[in-house]
């Protein structure tokens, strides 16, 4: 259903919050969510509850082969069996309920790889809770995995009321099921999706979140949470390469933005060859949704490495030349991220001189936030 039909939900739903009350005319799925869907711990009484039966933000497309995959299936075959891959692990996905249990538990599965040399467990398979708190998101608690089948207590002492949460899922890994716990006689409600469209960002494996420390630490995440708004991670390790098949599939999409953030994974050559056909077919499909544009983020130790400089330097003249004959072509609602302050300027905002650690992400998502709620119309 497109979000501009759930608006009213939406609406009638955050009355309902503000006002510690349920409304009885909820479409099916959104509202409290019936203890009979629950599965009861005999031992500890302990409700859980199925993560599908909540609001998933993230996902582009409903169909999909598994619940919490990124493409759809119509694109096995057509994108590179690489990208087909990591659109199995659940980058920016994210389940979010309401709920005034002061106690919030969840059990998780995913596959075997949990974690990489440059990045911990907590970011590849871990799950990461924010809580709307007095009218900004705030982190809540997390879960650390220590094995493919996990189970951690997120909160365990929650200020009294119904509060609205956002559970991020793993950045690096498959989620095969989540479930979300709360003890009996408390209410947990699917709140349904939000009115604004979402915010798609399509990239490398900087997009995907590598190497944050924690799901809602990546840059795509953050910004949803300071802009307020759903966002869509096509973020695939090594591989933001901007073949045309991927262009279809994003001009699939009914979004409120698209960022392209590919050169990391990109040669000039490809760069020059494919950016702009990339950004013509979106605007041939969707004339007016705003593109914007991001430069290879600087190296992080580039003031060392001249040849490293040079290269981050060469593909960013290369892009400036696209967009300006994109504009000269009377190509229209494009919007341009330069690089120099995406990972700040003292070589400490990355893991590895390219992948940023939790300080680079942050300063990636002040960087990008005035041109994105620019173009999206967010308030401040």
């Amino acid at each position: 259903m497109e979000y501009r039909a759930k608006m009213i939900a939406v609406l009638l739903l955050s009355a309902a919050v503000a006002n510690g009350t349920e409304s009885t005319t909820q479409p099916a799925g959104v509202g409290a969510i019936s203890p009979s869907a629950a599965v009861q711990d005999e031992k500890t009484g302990m409700l859980w509850y199925d993560a599908k039966l909540l609001t998933i933000e993230g996902k582009g497309w409903a169909e999909t082969e598994e619940f919490y995959d990124r493409l759809p299936p119509h694109a096995q075959g057509k994108v590179p069996e690489h990208v087909w891959n990591l659109s199995k692990r659940s980058a920016g996905l994210a389940v979010r309920f309401i709920t005034n249990s002061p106690r919030i538990r969840a059990r998780w599965k995913v596959g075997s790889n949990l974690a990489m040399p440059h990045m911990p467990a907590t970011g590849v398979s871990g799950l990461d809770l924010y809580v709307r708190w007095r009218g900004k998101w705030r982190w809540a608690g997390m879960g650390k995995p220590t094995s493919e089948n996990n189970e951690a207590m997120l909160v365990d002492s929650a200020a009294d009321g119904r509060h609205e949460y956002l559970l991020y899922l793993p950045l690096y890994n498959k989620t095969l099921s989540l479930q979300i716990g709360i003890p009996s006689g408390y209410v947990l409600t699917n709140p349904g999706p939000r009115a604004a469209k979402p915010i798609c960002v399509y990239g490398t494996s900087i997009v995907q979140g590598g190497c944050a420390s924690r799901p809602g630490l990546a840059h795509v995440a953050i910004l949803g949470r300071k802009l307020d708004m759903p966002t869509i991670n096509l973020g695939f390790s090594g591989s933001g390469k901007m073949e045309p098949e991927m262009a279809k599939l994003l001009a699939e999409l009914d979004v409120s933005a698209y960022v392209l953030d590919c050169l990391p994974n990109m040669t000039v050559e490809m760069v020059r060859e494919r950016f702009e056909p990339f950004v013509q077919t979106l605007r041939q499909a969707r004339p007016e949704t705003p593109i914007v544009l991001v430069e290879h983020v600087p190296h992080g130790g580039e003031a060392f490495l001249p040849g490293r400089r040079t290269n981050v330097e060469r593909m960013n003249r290369t892009l400036r030349l696209i967009h300006r004959d994109l504009q000269a072509k009377g190509v229209t609602g494009l919007s341009y991220v330069p690089y120099d302050q995406l990972l700040g300027t003292d070589g400490e905002g990355t893991v590895d001189g390219v992948h940023p650690n939790d300080i680079g992400f942050l300063r990636f998502a002040d960087a990008m936030e005035p041109t994105l709620r620019q173009v999206v119309g967010a308030g401040g």
